[in-house]
Formats: C-alpha cells, structure tokens, sequence
C-alpha cells in the first residue's frame, strides 16, 4: 500500500477587495526643484526658506537627472572649511547625487515604505517616459498610512 498525503480540504484564496493605494494618490506635484547650473548658495537659501530637506534636479525639457539634499549641502559646507575658501561659484552639478533611485506612480503605498526603511532615502522621484511628474517622500506614505487606518486598516 503506497502512502498517501493528505493536507485536509483546501480552502479558497480569498482575494482581497480593496483598491491598491497607489504611489500616485499621496504624491506630490508641485515641486520645487533645481537646475544644475543654479548657484549652491541659492539652493541653500531656497531649502531653508521652503523648509525642505533637498528636491530633484532637472534639465530643461523636465528630465530627471539627480537629486540634490541637505547631505549633500553638508558636503559643499565641509568642502569650503577644509579649504578654507567660500562656496563661491559652485554649482548644483558639482554635489548632487547623479544614481537617482526612483519609484513607479503605480507602486503601492507599501511597496513604498519597505524602499524607504530598506535604502534610507526620504523621497523618491516619480517619473514618467523619463520626465519628472512627482514625487513621494516618508511623510507622504505615513499620511496615506493614517488615512488607511481610518477606512479599512484592520
């Protein structure tokens, strides 16, 4: 007599019905972003004045092509002591950071919290065809988290 395995009656998937979160639901649009040629100082002042932590760089058709933050800034800051020069005439093209990690519009919102506790960044581009069409950051995903809860989080 052959052995059999049994697992007992198999029940249904059962599918959840809720509609996915979507990245592009709790993005923002209007953003403030940066020129690689634009002046360091004049970051530095607009990140201050918009109490951000950094924003995209773009060219002139819209395209993405880095990210410039405050660590960054620390940079500039560390580099003018340690040659005891002002910033001067530096550039966003000389600090910012040019592998840019992105996310899809039609990621979920979950999918978004694990690439933020797993790369440590606080905000990713969202890009379309290559132009810039968003962005989502920390904060962002907490708020669509909370608003979650409030409908149908279990």
């Amino acid at each position: 007599m052959g052995i059999k395995s049994f697992m007992g009656r198999r029940s249904e998937k059962k599918e959840d019905t809720r509609e996915a979160i979507r990245v592009k639901d709790y993005m923002k649009r209007k953003l403030i972003t940066f020129s690689p040629d634009q002046n360091i100082n004049e970051v530095m002042e607009t990140i201050l004045k918009q109490r951000i932590t950094g924003g995209p760089v773009t060219d002139e058709d819209g395209n993405l092509i880095g990210i410039i933050s405050d660590t960054d800034l620390m940079q500039v800051i560390s580099d003018s002591r340690y040659h005891n020069m002002p910033v001067g005439n530096k550039t966003v093209a000389d600090y910012m950071s040019k592998q840019v990690s992105t996310i899809d519009s039609e990621a979920d919102i979950f999918d978004a919290a694990a690439r933020f506790l797993k790369t440590g960044h606080r905000r990713f581009p969202v890009i379309e065809e290559g132009k810039l069409i968003g962005q989502i950051s920390r904060m962002d995903v907490i708020i669509a988290a909370t608003n979650l809860k409030k409908n149908h989080w279990h």
